[in-house]
């Protein structure tokens, strides 16, 4: 196999968003922290039963924020990749020649190409 020459697109959106992806992943985990923090820190009212509840409520959002951003940026990191190394060098490979084509012979002009 050869490569094609000159052969290469350019860079798009995915250098973009994969760019990107580090600040949303670090923004994305430690939103859902800070709001466990600030749950924490901030008086509530309530019974000590009440307020519990709501604090370990807080706690099941906030992991399942945090593993719903870090497999949605896993998941857009897969598709980049393949996008970039789909717009990768171009390969030719070599000709083979078919011995058994679908070419008609010089006097077959006027009949049609293929039978049904």
């Amino acid at each position: 196999m050869s490569r094609l020459h000159n052969h290469r697109h350019p860079a798009g959106l995915e250098r973009v968003i994969l760019r990107k992806l580090p600040k949303i992943l670090l923004g994305g985990i430690f939103i859902p922290i800070f709001m466990v923090i600030f749950v924490r820190l901030i008086p509530l009212s309530g019974t000590a039963t009440e307020i519990a509840k709501y604090q370990i409520s807080v706690d099941i959002l906030a992991i399942s924020l945090i593993f719903m951003v870090c497999s949605a940026a896993f998941t857009v990191t897969i598709g980049c990749v393949i996008v970039m190394l789909m717009k990768g060098p171009a390969y030719v490979a070599d000709a083979y020649e078919l011995e058994d084509s679908d070419e008609l012979e010089p006097d077959d002009k006027n009949k049609k190409r293929y039978k049904m």
